[in-house]
């Protein structure tokens, strides 16, 4: 079902049983696969691809007892060109995707979620509301972002990784006043299965150790290990970002 003020572009392809909402626009060299519901006002650019099963521009709904998601108009789900979006995902609305992301299957992206151009998002990842990520960063299976994060260009955030954003663990009306994610410098990777408490920023080229729990601050190009994670010696010369061949700093 093509909804008549729906725009879709040329040589587009959709596959069976496809719902396309008012007022959608899709770009030129689309594909749509089966069972795809794209919601009211979604902007899907060039080239995208879009596999079974996913919701595009779906709306937020709060609980009862939410504490960070808000009712509020929000702009259309926004996808630039030759974004990919694996298998029954589901993409919030007021979110915005840049050129040539991909997006692994069985992902959630939540409302007010920016992700830079060339950035990757496996399999399995949720990604909460109010969440900057930049471009070309790499988070892979199963890594939970929890809402109000910050992560710049070029981190590796590996799998199982954990965010957490609230100190006060559900308790007392106070605790809303101090929400805030994990910041990631540019550069900065994550091993798996690491913890990462609210408000804590790890610098730039810095490297957290698979399995550690990070309770303070990391300083720039550190590697800390453990739990609680402390400095162990710095990261080596030839891992820094500066000296990798993938690196565009002009970009």
């Amino acid at each position: 079902m093509v909804h008549p003020t729906a725009k879709v572009g040329s040589g587009v392809q959709l596959g069976e049983n496809v719902v396309i909402e008012p007022n959608v626009v899709v770009g030129d060299r689309v594909v749509i696969g089966h069972n795809v519901v794209i919601r009211e006002g979604t902007i899907i650019g060039d080239g995208c691809v879009i596999f079974d099963g996913s919701i595009l521009g779906k709306r937020p709904f709060r609980s009862a007892v939410s504490a960070v998601t808000e009712e509020k108009q929000l702009p259309p789900l926004s996808l630039g060109k030759n974004v990919v979006v694996g298998a029954n995902c589901v993409l919030y609305r007021g979110s915005l995707l840049e050129d040539n992301v991909f997006v692994g299957d069985l992902v959630v992206i939540r409302e007010e979620v920016r992700v830079g151009a060339y950035s990757v998002i496996g399999k399995g990842v949720s990604v909460e509301n109010k969440t900057t990520i930049g471009k070309y960063v790499k988070i892979e299976t199963n890594a939970y972002i929890t809402a109000f994060s910050t992560i710049e260009d070029y981190c590796f955030v590996a799998p199982e990784v954990t965010f957490t954003n609230d100190n006060f663990l559900g308790r007392t009306e106070e605790r809303k006043k101090y929400f805030k994610g994990p910041t990631l410098k540019k550069g900065a990777r994550i091993g798996a299965n690491a913890t990462i408490l609210p408000g804590i920023v790890i610098g730039e080229d810095a490297l957290v150790a698979a399995g550690a729990l990070v309770t303070k601050d990391v300083p720039a190009r550190k590697i800390v290990m453990g739990v609680p994670a402390k400095v162990v010696r710095d990261v080596p010369e030839e891992q820094l970002l500066e000296r990798q061949s993938f690196y565009r700093p002009d970009e």
